[in-house]
């Protein structure tokens, strides 16, 4: 690996002795993992079901480091959303930003959705996210990682942080600030990135993050927590962006991330002008621990948690149509009818905590409940994945080794024997799992399963 040598010199500056080790860490071979989620299964319960060899992620509670050998984006849990594919160290910065029921979440710079997904979870239905990424190609695949979750209660946005600022003054509780960075953690893992970091090195993304904290800092509420990593080693990009938001807002403070024995502390002022205790954060080293390395601080504002002030909320609390009426008198999941939305015939829940999002590039607004078309509502994907299988009135559950799981998953029409799946009526409406697990809709009619699994999901 040819690596710039103004890198090399920065590196061997910062690391001392320990420089040798690593560069030896480049000949060392990646590692995998997957996470857990926690909405849908318990770690226990998922390592009894479990077709990999895991081993687990010692800092993480639900993280699994995975065999090379296995492939587990092309097994079927991982379409029913039960984990998602992620670095193990990139797993941290979501793991230790504190996170209580009912919060109120901005991920600033979420795509494709790895802490997103983890601090849904645990929000556990409760609350709201709002997940954003400027990019929009990219927010589309937040958007879909956000619903193979089962992620209910939650805003998907495309917009410039900055633009954020005027909606939700001082409005949320926490706030994940994974920033844009050089992205040294990763050069053993994608060397295509050494060329991006010769094109754009820190200096370039230090400007982009000093903004995005800014904004950040004004969104924070009095007591709330802001979470800021980074997947780059440069000083430049993590002290140094963390010493300008300190410098620009003192009623910011850092505070301890949690500690675990191999995390390495942030480097010290070096005497400049007030003592910032940088050694209150973190830095994984990939000569130090099974991880690419990533850098993680959390800053907390002074004051008191207050109620956030909600925006003017958009309409809900509609006449509820008969057909979508009848459709949820299926359905045992708790739905407000308080909180429907319904615009061009899709239907919505939306968060408690949603207010008027007029003039910003929204993906999502809650859960998308599903359509209705001529006097008949369909369900939509969104809704499958939030459901459990007991929380509609009937269900086709296949094993995971039944080939028609696979050919369901390719949207293929398929003949099932209705007794054997479990289903308890004969026609209509069907929620089809795995092991008891949801994957999506289909419509049943004497033993062939019409497929109504999304076109843009599909196994390939």
């Amino acid at each position: 690996m040819n690596l710039p040598q103004k890198y090399l010199d920065t590196m061997k500056d910062m690391l001392g002795d320990e420089f040798d080790a690593y560069l030896d860490s480049f000949n060392d071979s990646r590692y995998y993992g997957l996470r857990v989620n926690t909405l849908k299964i318990t770690p226990e319960e998922f390592l009894r079901i479990s077709p990999f060899e895991l081993k687990p992620i010692p800092w993480i509670e639900n993280g699994f480091y995975f065999s090379e050998n296995d492939k587990p984006a092309k097994h079927p849990y991982y379409y029913a959303g039960l984990y998602y594919i992620q670095e193990p160290s990139a797993m941290t910065p979501a793991n230790v930003l504190p996170v209580n029921e009912d919060d109120a979440i901005l991920d600033m710079c979420a795509a494709p959705g790895g802490k997103s997904t983890e601090l849904g979870a645990k929000l556990n239905h409760t609350g709201m996210l709002v997940t954003n990424d400027i990019s929009n190609s990219r927010a589309k695949a937040l958007l879909k990682n956000i619903e193979v979750f089962g992620i209910p209660n939650v805003l998907v946005m495309s917009e410039d942080p900055k633009k954020l600022v005027s909606y939700y003054p001082e409005f949320f509780d926490k706030i994940m600030i994974d920033a844009p960075c050089s992205g040294e953690g990763m050069f053993r893992k994608d060397n295509k990135l050494i060329k991006s970091w010769e094109k754009n090195g820190p200096e370039f993304y230090h400007e982009i993050q000093k903004g995005v904290l800014l904004a950040a800092s004004k969104m924070l509420k009095p007591g709330g927590i802001m979470q800021y990593s980074t997947c780059t080693f440069s000083k430049l990009e993590d002290e140094e962006s963390i010493r300008y938001i300190l410098n620009e807002c003192p009623e910011l403070k850092l505070i301890d991330v949690k500690p675990y024995e191999g995390f390495s502390h942030g480097y010290e002022d070096d005497g400049q002008e007030r003592d910032m205790q940088m050694s209150k954060t973190v830095r994984i080293w990939p000569h130090r621990m099974a991880g690419e390395g990533h850098f993680v601080a959390l800053i907390k504002k002074d004051g008191s948690d207050g109620a956030s002030v909600i925006p003017s909320s958009p309409s809900r609390g509609l006449k509820i149509p008969k057909e979508l009426q009848e459709f949820l008198d299926e359905i045992t999941y708790p739905v407000d009818t308080a909180d429907i939305s319904i615009r061009d015939e899709r239907v919505f829940i939306l968060p408690k905590q949603a207010g008027n999002t007029a003039g910003l590039r929204v993906m999502r607004t809650g859960l998308l409940l599903g359509e209705i078309k001529k006097n008949r509502f369909e369900p939509s994907q969104a809704l499958a994945m939030v459901l459990r299988k007991d929380q509609y009135v009937s269900a086709v559950d296949l094993k995971s080794d039944d080939e028609n799981v696979i050919r369901y998953l390719k949207g293929e029409t398929i003949q099932i024997d209705p007794e054997s799946c479990g289903v308890v009526r004969q026609s209509g409406w069907q929620l089809v799992c795995v092991d008891g697990y949801p994957l999506g809709w289909g419509k049943l009619a004497n033993g062939t399963l019409k497929n109504k699994y999304l076109a843009g999901w599909r196994m390939m």
